[in-house]
């Protein structure tokens, strides 16, 4: 009778081990998904930032411009422009070249048609205006005219980097047939695309899940192998 007695007991002893290791495990889990709720939201608050400046450091821009005295012969060097493409099935990027080295009073860059540089950082420009203009017009058209203190400019921006949202992943106006005039958009044969930090607060908190129930998991066969044991 006391040897079966014993047996209940440590049967008695074993479940309540086994209940006390579950509820735990349980709590654990509980208190682990809590944080994540709380971590998600602070990490990816942090980690979009941290992307924003990523971008914002390592954006690039080619572009041209056209300087004019006014708002007059900058809209109609505009079309000008557009209907010597269209007439004489000429690149678009061509054109706006040779108008810049004709009409456009910028003696530090009409020379090389309007260049203001290839693949230049935020902040090379001189102009404040025109070069916050280089990361917020369209990509890949003849846009303008507007007014610095410079006078009045006619923008063409060629190519753009890191501007995820303004351009998606065509970042890049090329010819892609001789009567595509205009260009097409096209992604950078080379592009370093920014979907490596699309989320990644979502993947460190999946790197510390997995490895969380893999330790909680651990201990939990270890704790009943030994009493098992």
């Amino acid at each position: 009778m006391m040897k079966n007695r014993a047996s209940f007991d440590s049967l008695n002893d074993r479940g309540q081990l086994q209940q006390s290791s579950s509820l735990r495990f349980s709590v654990m889990i509980l208190l682990f998904l809590l944080l994540i709720h709380g971590s998600y939201a602070f990490l990816n608050d942090v980690f979009q930032k941290v992307q924003n400046d990523f971008f914002a450091l390592t954006r690039r821009v080619t572009a041209r411009h056209i300087l004019v005295s006014n708002t007059e012969i900058a809209t109609a060097l505009k079309q000008k422009i557009r209907t010597e493409c269209i007439d004489q099935q000429r690149y678009v990027v061509d054109v706006f070249e040779e108008a810049a080295i004709k009409y456009s009073r910028d003696d530090t860059t009409n020379f090389r048609g309007g260049l203001l540089g290839t693949l230049v950082p935020q902040g090379y420009c001189v102009c404040p205006t025109l070069d916050r203009a280089c990361f917020e017009v369209s990509l890949g058209q003849v846009v303008g005219p507007f007014e610095t203190d410079y006078g009045h400019h006619l923008l063409l921006v060629t190519e753009r980097t890191n501007c995820p949202k303004l351009d998606g992943d065509k970042t890049l106006l090329m010819q892609t047939r001789g009567d595509d005039i205009f260009g097409t958009l096209v992604v950078p044969p080379t592009s370093n695309s920014p979907d490596v930090l699309r989320n990644p607060a979502q993947m460190v908190l999946d790197q510390l899940a997995f490895w969380f129930v893999v330790m909680i998991a651990g201990g939990i066969v270890a704790e009943l192998a030994e009493k098992i044991v």
